[in-house]
Parts: C-alpha cells; sequence; structure tokens
C-alpha cells in the first residue's frame, strides 16, 4: 500500500513531545522527511533519536522571529522546500479575569499568535502549489473554560487565521486549515502550572463533558493531522476540524 507522505519534506513546531511529536512520527511512517523544533536541545535529541530515520531536530523558539529565520535556512540549505507545515507549538497557563497579568497576555500571544503567524509567513518562500498548512488552535475556541480566556482566544486568533489565509493562499494552491483537539493529555499540561492530582481532577471533570467517556491521545490527533496534509483531504480548505470525542458538538 501507497503510504500518504511519500516523499514530502513537512516541518513540526513544537515536535519534540506529545502531539507534535506524535505528529512527526506519523509523517515518518507515512513516507515524510520531517523537521522538528524545540526550545530544549536535549528533549529535541531524545524526539529525533525516538523517531528513527528521517528526521531532523532544530532548536528554536517560534515567538523569536530570527530563530524562525535561522530554521528556514537550515531547512533550505538541507532540503530546499517545505510540502508540509504542522504551526503546532503553542501553549498558555491558567489565569482568571482579574488575575491576568500583562506577563501572562505577551507570553501567550506571542507564542501562539505572532510565533504561529511568522512560522507561516516566513514558510511560504520555501512552499510550493500542493502544499498544505494545519494549524493547531483548541477545543477551547467553542466551548468555554473558566481561567482559560487568554489561552482560548489565541486560539479562535488561530483559527481566524485559516479561514482568511485560504484566500490569500488560494492562488498559489495551497491549503489551510486548522486542527482543534479536545482534552489529550501531553506534558504541555505541564505549562499551567497544576499539581499531578489538580491535572488529573481537570481530566476527571472534563471526561464529564465528552460523549466518548474518555480523554484523547496525541496518536489521535497525529493521525487527523495526516489526514489534512496528505491527499486524501485535496477538497479541504479552511476548516476546523475537531477531533475532540464530540466534547464540542453538543
Amino acid at each position: 500500500m501507497p503510504r500518504k507522505l511519500e516523499g514530502l519534506i513537512a516541518l513540526v513546531t513544537g515536535g519534540n513531545s506529545g502531539i507534535g511529536l506524535a505528529t512527526a512520527r506519523r509523517f515518518v511512517a507515512e513516507g515524510a522527511y520531517v523537521f522538528i523544533t524545540g526550545r530544549r536541545q536535549a528533549e529535541l535529541d531524545a524526539a529525533v533519536k525516538s523517531i528513527g530515520e528521517n528526521a531532523f531536530g532544530i532548536r528554536g523558539d517560534v515567538s523569536k522571529l530570527p530563530d524562525l529565520d535561522r530554521i528556514y535556512e537550515i531547512i533550505r540549505a538541507e532540503k530546499g522546500r517545505i510540502d508540509v507545515v504542522f504551526a503546532n507549538a503553542g501553549g498558555g497557563g491558567l489565569a482568571p479575569l482579574g488575575q491576568i497579568t500583562e506577563e501572562h497576555f505577551d507570553t501567550t500571544f506571542n507564542t501562539n499568535v505572532r510565533g504561529l503567524l511568522f512560522t507561516v509567513q516566513k514558510a511560504l518562500p520555501l512552499m510550493r502549489s500542493g502544499a498544505s498548512i494545519i494549524l493547531n488552535a483548541s477545543s477551547t475556541t467553542t466551548v468555554g473554560n473558566p481561567a482559560f480566556s487568554v489561552y482560548s482566544a489565541t486560539k479562535a486568533a488561530v483559527r481566524s487565521f485559516a479561514r482568511n489565509w485560504t484566500l490569500d493562499l488560494k492562488d498559489r494552491g495551497i491549503r489551510v486549515n486548522a486542527i482543534s483537539p479536545g482534552v489529550v493529555p501531553t506534558p504541555g499540561y505541564d505549562l499551567f502550572g497544576l499539581s499531578k492530582e489538580q491535572v488529573q481532577g481537570f481530566i476527571d471533570v472534563q471526561v464529564k463533558t465528552i460523549p466518548q467517556g474518555r480523554v484523547g491521545t496525541p496518536d489521535e490527533i497525529a493521525k487527523a493531522v495526516v489526514f489534512l496534509a496528505s491527499d486524501d483531504s485535496s477538497f479541504v480548505n479552511g476548516i476546523e476540524l475537531f477531533v475532540d470525542g464530540g466534547m464540542a458538538q453538543i
């Protein structure tokens, strides 16, 4: 059976753990060569080793434009093009209205919005007709959660980017879609500043709102990203694909 991404060159930002790492593994299994980025060299090296062949790690912070320039210089030198961008890097913490600080706001928007925007924009010179861009949004664009307003606002911006960039790039034949995971425990949950017991309490509460009665896994999100990256989704453009067990749909 032919592999879905045979011969393609892909970039996965934040590919050193969680959904990004699971997606990089799936991309390689489907025949792609994958560049992954991460801020911590040790984790990045471990991720590349775990993927095995056809993976290249580049240390960098997407919120820093010089880092992005260096990332694309390396990709240009190594492969000369990009066929798939999964703009996955992001994060955020909990802060209820009344306790939101400038630092919290700036840090979250700089990574999730500014960093994502320039990740995509700076990739464009390396992208050809038929390329695919996938933006990692979140089911929080639809379902409210206490203390999540800043994070949710950044992901709503990501959803808006997909709609608008679909039009901006239509003449180039580049598709742009957003994927919105539901509750998928990953190391990124550590950024919320909660104890393990608090994280488990959050998960237990959320499970009650998920029709499938469980949380998702990074690999389940990765399989959906492969769909959006491949020709299987050749007539799919500008959508928000929820992979959330039905949580945001009821």
